[in-house]
């Protein structure tokens, strides 16, 4: 639905949509500033409307910014500019400020599409989506649905093919797993509405698909030096350092998910049989781990030592008041990003070692050993081996650098 209107004009409306979506007087002053000089770039071009080439000649003219900002991340310095320049051709695409990826909790549902919203939440719990599966989901579909609103859509029936088009044109910019899934979470929200009689077409045929399979990247995995030199890097003397040490060796020698230690109860632990028995999280599957002595012993120290006195049945909670469990949306990271820099490890650039590293890791090293993927696809809780099949991508020769045995190497720490 792009118009072309000069580009004056594109900025007055632009600044009367942020104060109409209650953007702070601070913010609507810097985008002003920031439009006067873009429209004086525009001027000395002798450019009437706003274009893409306008707008990343002027990143680049002012700012020596070169990155192509829809497949490639935003360099730090330059976010506020790419941001408004980008406000800039999304209104002019489309006829609204398209809201950044944030999150968003307490979501709202506008009124117009709060029946239908509803039902299909109540779907994904009736279909036992995990919890923190189908909040992602919906988080997804609700970028989708403020985009509908700010079109000034009224219902859901009113709902186009060239609608579901243009909203995809302001994902491209996003990783192509990112993108898979955003497509296939609205395409099976429209294919619901259709089955519901909430649309009188099947819209989900209307969703594009990728032109491009999506192969997932090799894993992240560390060193076994860099894994003993981080553990030994915790304080184990204070009480903080006695539960990351526990929360660690869990990931890295059991392979545990961040959400199920999060999740993981008093009463899971069974120290009669020396096991770990949980329902995992994701797969909502029955597991159990075994409490080997490291493990064992790291458990005993943090709990009678180091856990503050709660009433909360969680094992590992806030070491400070109030004495509960992690916040849902807590991932932990900064627990192995601490004791990495504790440690001295360097990270080499484009690597991710978060705790779901420490998964691949003990995968890898497995794999090494000869297991059978679906021996692992059991250890890491995969539903099958086919989410197991990535690890072949990394090879004998750097899995023999970086594999860590899960049962020997860490008796010494």
């Amino acid at each position: 639905m792009e118009t072309r209107i000069p580009i004056e004009e594109l900025v007055s409306k632009v600044l009367t949509e942020l104060e109409r979506l209650n953007y702070a007087y601070n913010t609507i002053c810097g985008y002003r500033a920031f439009y006067k000089r873009v429209v004086a770039f525009a001027k000395e071009r002798n450019e009437i409307n706003f274009s893409e080439v306008l707008g990343r000649d002027f990143l680049e003219e002012k700012y020596h910014c070169t990155v192509d900002y829809y497949k490639k991340a935003m360099p730090k310095g330059v976010k506020g500019p790419i941001r408004r320049i980008r406000v800039l051709g999304d209104y002019q695409l489309h006829g609204v400020v398209i809201r950044r990826i944030v999150k968003k909790p307490g979501y709202i549902k506008p009124e117009q599409f709060r029946p239908e919203l509803t039902a299909y939440e109540k779907e994904c719990e009736n279909n036992e989506y995990s919890k923190r599966g189908l909040r992602t989901r919906m988080q997804r579909l609700f970028f989708f649905i403020d985009y509908l609103e700010n079109r000034n859509i009224q219902k859901s029936n009113d709902i186009t093919a060239e609608m579901i088009s243009d909203y995809v044109k302001t994902i491209y910019r996003y990783h192509e797993k990112s993108i898979a899934s955003i497509l296939t979470t609205l395409r099976v929200y429209l294919r619901f509405l259709y089955l519901n009689q909430y649309t009188d077409e099947d819209l989900s045929f209307k969703v594009p698909k990728q032109s491009k399979y999506y192969y997932p990247p090799v894993p992240s995995v560390w060193n076994k030096e860099d894994v003993i030199r981080m553990l030994k890097s915790i304080d184990r003397g204070n009480p903080t350092g006695k539960r990351d040490y526990a929360i660690l060796l869990l990931v890295a020698k059991l392979g545990i998910r961040v959400g199920d230690i999060k999740s993981l109860k008093l009463s899971d632990l069974n120290w009669n049989l020396k096991t770990i028995d949980i329902i995992q999280s994701k797969t909502k599957s029955s597991v159990s781990y075994p409490i080997l002595n490291d493990i064992g012993w790291a458990l005993i120290d943090y709990l009678k030592n180091a856990r503050p006195i709660s009433d909360s049945p969680f094992v590992f909670i806030r070491m400070n008041a109030p004495y509960e469990s992690f916040g849902k949306d807590a991932n932990l990271h900064n627990i192995i990003t601490k004791y990495t820099r504790l440690s001295g490890i360097t990270v080499p650039n484009g690597n991710k070692q978060g705790l779901h590293s420490l998964r691949h890791t003990l995968a890898s090293n497995l794999l090494e050993q000869g297991t059978p993927l679906t021996v692992i696809s059991e250890v890491l809780g995969h539903l099958n081996s086919k989410s197991t099949n990535v690890y072949l991508h990394t090879g004998m020769d750097r899995l023999r650098k970086c594999a860590i045995d899960p049962e020997e190497e860490l008796e010494n720490v």
